[in-house]
């Protein structure tokens, strides 16, 4: 049995935790792997004030966040000192007593932490492989309990980690684990040769939502397609997105909910607007998708942001009339710097990272 460890905070640490648990899956069909938000499980009432709490700081109080992430790397993460973490020691406990796990792998820092209280407390503990979910800018509370195996995405993340003080041997390159259907066959039908297609995840405040929507009119007015997912946030950028709409009602625009579709549609457009978070620029590299990239959390997605600007496969814009001039840009004289980005990703590009993180966790 192998116990896969995640914290929703975000979307890349779920990312990673259900792609190499599905990677965990197709090399072990005889074994049961079991994904778990041990947090939330644990304690759900905090969970949900932490993760509104993290949400509200990021949309909204980028520089206040900003603070908090540098004071973390000052602290200690001990939970025999945190009476809130006590509770999800005694929840691992029961967890490994219950399921018997060969393997845990973490795709949250706080479990190290976690896995350590228990080996002093316990002694014998499984094996723990913590798969890090930043690129290059690495948070210090990765690194602060040990970890038997570290999964990093490529090389200057790992020669950062190794600089924190962990071993070379113990660090492996995987990638970051994205969705296996990255490795997948395209269905024809989402395939339309000859249409420019944007698509855009929105992830900042309504009013940038709003202001970033009117910079694409004109591209739009030219014929080229808008796709934006909303998922989660639906509810509150409903006024925005309908009164887009109204003021459009012929534009190719396509509005979707929540959708399982994502890897598709970045396969499947030319360009992406999005946030510097692990998980979708990530993807963007598996899809080999240039991006413009309209929002940093303070931080921990800078490094995930530089990765992908220092290798000439993305723009940053800084305001929302930004984004649609990068935009455009990409998608002028039939998408030649559109090509010339997907190009430079092809070298650096692991759509089968999870499979990657998987067999290394095995190994």
């Amino acid at each position: 049995m192998i116990l896969v460890l995640t914290a929703g905070f975000g979307d890349g640490h779920n990312t990673a935790a259900f792609s190499t648990s599905e990677a965990l899956r197709r090399l072990c069909p005889g074994e049961e792997v079991q994904t778990c938000d041990l947090v939330s499980e644990v304690q759900p009432r905090i969970a949900t004030l932490l993760k509104n709490l993290y949400q509200q700081a990021i949309t909204h109080f980028p520089s206040g966040w900003r603070m908090v992430y540098h004071m973390l790397e000052k602290s200690d993460v001990d939970p025999q000192d945190s009476a809130w973490l006590a509770p999800l020691v005694r929840g691992l406990r029961e967890k490994i007593t219950t399921l018997q796990p060969r393997l845990i792998i973490s795709t949250y820092p706080l479990y190290a932490a976690l896995m350590d209280a228990l080996r002093k407390q316990d002694g014998e503990v499984p094996k723990l492989v913590t798969i890090i979910t930043d690129s290059i800018s690495v948070h210090r509370i990765w690194l602060m309990q040990p970890s038997d195996l570290y999964c990093v995405a490529d090389a200057e993340t790992r020669e950062v980690v190794m600089k924190l003080g962990i071993p070379h041997e113990k660090v492996h390159i995987t990638g970051f684990p994205v969705s296996l259907q990255f490795t997948e066959t395209l269905p024809e039908e989402a395939i339309r040769p000859g249409v420019q297609r944007i698509l855009y995840l929105p992830s900042t405040t309504a009013r940038h939502v709003r202001m970033t929507l009117a910079s694409l009119k004109p591209l739009l007015q030219k014929g080229v397609q808008l796709t934006i997912p909303v998922g989660k946030h639906s509810s509150r950028l409903y006024h925005v997105l309908r009164k887009f709409t109204d003021e459009m009602p012929d534009a190719p625009v396509e509005i979707i909910g929540w959708t399982d579709r994502i890897p598709e549609l970045l396969r499947t457009h030319d360009v992406v607007i999005c946030k510097a978070g692990g998980a979708i620029l990530h993807e963007v590299l598996a899809a080999r998708i240039p991006a413009v990239i309209d929002y940093v959390v303070p931080g921990q997605e800078e490094g995930n942001a530089e990765m992908l600007l220092s290798r000439h496969c993305a723009y940053r814009s800084q305001t929302a009339s930004e984004t649609g001039e990068c935009v455009a840009r990409i998608l002028e004289n039939g998408g030649k710097i559109g090509r010339q980005m997907h190009a430079n990703m092809l070298p650096i590009s692991v759509p089968d990272a999870a499979m990657r993180a998987a067999k290394a966790a095995l190994e």
